[in-house]
């Protein structure tokens, strides 16, 4: 028999901010990959590790749950693959329930129904560190005897936090557990396990509560929010500038002693004008991607998320959203598309489907390097009040005009649908925790994998695309103009000109907005490679930013950045709006209005600036 057919399986199950992913980080390490179930959406993780013994274990993430009673598509999965009924899926061997120690009122009840489905269960109860220096005990083995199932102690955030539970998984299966009190008696039950098993302090954690007194303000958490986010961004400049410059000058030397050796010729133009041209003006921006997921992944494993979305709930409301939409609108900084993904969570469908409409305004990480390269060319680089980076505080403007944007839209959906009923929102607001390095670290690993990974396919390729494009055919004898005047390209870029001219955009422009449709970061690749063969330069890839900012006018530049805040660049975006609504109509609405927006916003941009300026 081979490993995969003696595995055992297990599937970890809990409700949301349980630790859950920390944990299966922890056993598995880089050995996981991310995937999607059969049919649908929802993110599957799976990973694999050896236990002592030898045996192989295939580890299973399944999605958090409050109940599975399932109220949404990531509840619906945890079920029916806890069941056994989930398409292409083989029921587990078993189910490590993943409870956190500080709000047992909460997890318990979601154990209970875990009990009940006939499959052997263990529970971990994680954070046990936390509960410890908040005063509160459990008795370990009563609360084992009365659920009548296996109880290990974890703590996640530890390098040997998982041992126990390790050694547990290696033994024998436990036995079936009874299935326990009927429904209506499950709140009862949790009640009775509590005050036999667990003693809680006077008084919750004063770390939590002081904090929260600031940042649960209706003022000054708004405050902290504003201040944390501006920060972050000027962050994004400041740090990554020493890491950007090495990224820089290591792509043009690499071009330059590439491209020696190689006679004049096709081959020479599409190392030098297609790969390192376009693939190089990409390149540069991984740093700046990454600080940003730091202080997401940060936020998001503090404890601080779910604080702002309560937080922000009120004002969403009066928007048209709810406070439930905050986390799928933030996971939207990063990509759209997991961020339309994780509105699954959200139970009313109106809600829902405005949230996936606006999800595209919010600032993902692929318009990033367009948004640095026109800044770092047109902004310039000086300290504002002695502190503040002023090309830092206009990306900070950036974000918060596809946020103001955003809700600004919302508010219209809900308008025009009439609805005027509340929504309560329910969040469990865990306690604070310090973010562990090893968990940030793997969601870095994850992020700059994904990167790297669509800059060395669909970025490549489309690079490629367009320098065959841009080179052929070949230009009439006696020509005098560069090569791409005479190009596929200059050709469609010419004619798109006509279209765009209004709005202060370039046949070069024009061009690259056309690989953009791909994804936006190609954008920058494209105009690195059409310059390139504008001129006669192997290192456009480091000499863009400047190149630019001598030939276009600052109303130009203005006019792009504001176009990128709307635009619907990315199909791939689209395509995920008509796998989550199922509806190609609300997909011609989104690209619609966006396309509206878009070109509507930089005429205005355009012609104001070229007023102002002339």
């Amino acid at each position: 028999m081979s490993s995969a057919e003696t595995a055992l399986r297990i599937a970890l199950v809990g409700n949301p901010n349980c630790g859950k992913t920390a944990l299966f980080n922890l056993l598995t390490g880089s050995r996981q990959k991310v995937a999607n179930y059969a049919g649908v959406t929802v993110e599957r993780k799976q990973g694999r590790y050896v236990a002592p013994s030898g045996r192989v274990v295939d580890l299973l993430d399944l999605p958090g749950a409050y109940s599975l009673d399932a109220a949404s598509p990531d509840e619906a999965i945890t079920r029916d693959v806890c069941l056994g009924i989930a398409a292409g899926e083989t029921r587990p061997d078993l189910l490590v329930c993943v409870a956190d120690a500080t709000n047992l009122r909460l997890h318990l009840r979601f154990v209970l129904e875990v009990r009940r489905l006939g499959v052997p269960v263990v529970l971990a109860l994680n954070m046990m560190d936390a509960a410890a220096r908040r005063g509160i005990r459990i008795d370990i083995a009563a609360l084992e005897r009365e659920l009548g199932i296996p109880v290990i102690e974890t703590v996640a955030v530890r390098r040997a936090g998982a041992r126990a539970l390790i050694e547990r998984i290696d033994g024998p299966l436990p036995a079936l557990p009874d299935a326990g009190p009927a429904d209506l008696d499950l709140h009862a039950e949790v009640r009775r396990l509590l005050a036999a098993t667990v003693r809680m302090p006077t008084r919750t954690a004063a770390t939590d509560d002081a904090i929260d007194r600031v940042a649960l303000h209706p003022v000054w958490g708004l405050v902290l929010l504003g201040v944390l986010m501006f920060l972050i961004f000027q962050s994004v400049f400041s740090w990554a500038e020493p890491l950007m410059d090495a990224i820089e000058n290591g792509i043009k030397a690499l071009g330059a002693f590439s491209v020696a050796a190689l006679p004049e010729g096709p081959l020479r133009s599409l190392l030098a004008d297609g790969v390192f041209a376009g693939i190089g003006s990409v390149l540069v921006f991984l740093p700046q991607i990454l600080i940003l997921f730091l202080f997401i992944l940060a936020l998001e494993e503090s404890g601080y998320l779910p604080r702002a979305a309560f937080l922000l709930d009120r004002l969403m409301f009066k928007a048209g959203l709810s406070g439930r939409s905050f986390i799928p609108l933030l996971s939207s900084f990063a990509c759209a598309i997991p961020g339309i993904m994780a509105t699954r969570s959200i139970q009313d469908p109106r809600d829902r489907l405005a949230t996936i409409m606006v999800a595209p305004l919010m600032t993902c990480s692929a318009r990033l390097p367009v948004y640095t390269l026109l800044i770092a060319a047109f902004i310039p680089q000086r300290t504002v009040a002695g502190v503040f980076n002023l090309q830092g505080i206009v990306l900070f403007a950036l974000y918060v005009a596809g946020i103001v944007s955003a809700l600004a839209v919302a508010f219209v959906i809900k308008r025009l649908r009439r609805d005027r009923s509340e929504h309560a929102l329910l969040l469990e607001l865990p306690s604070y925790r310090w973010p562990h390095p090893r968990d940030l670290a793997i969601g870095l690993w994850e992020r700059a994998w994904i990167f790297l990974k669509r800059v060395g396919g669909i970025i490549l390729a489309l690079t490629v695309l367009l320098w065959f494009l841009s080179s052929f055919p070949a230009p009439p004898d006696g020509a005098t103009g560069p090569a791409i005047d005479y190009s596929f390209a200059g050709r469609i870029g010419r004619a798109l000109e006509v279209v765009f001219a209004p709005v202060g955009f370039n046949w070069q422009i024009c061009i690259a907005l056309i690989p953009g449709l791909a994804a936006r970061e190609v954008a920058v690749s494209a105009l690195g490679t059409v310059y390139a063969l504008s001129g006669s330069d192997d290192t456009i890839a480091a000499e863009l930013g400047p190149l630019i900012a001598g030939q276009w006018p600052l109303a130009t530049a203005l006019s792009l950045l504001v176009w990128y805040i709307f635009a619907p660049q990315c199909l791939s975006t689209l395509a995920v709006i008509r796998r989550e609504t199922n509806s190609w109509r609300n997909v011609w609405i989104a690209a619609g209005y966006l396309f509206a927006l878009a070109y509507a916003a930089s005429f205005v941009t355009y012609q104001v600036t070229r007023m102002l300026t002339s």
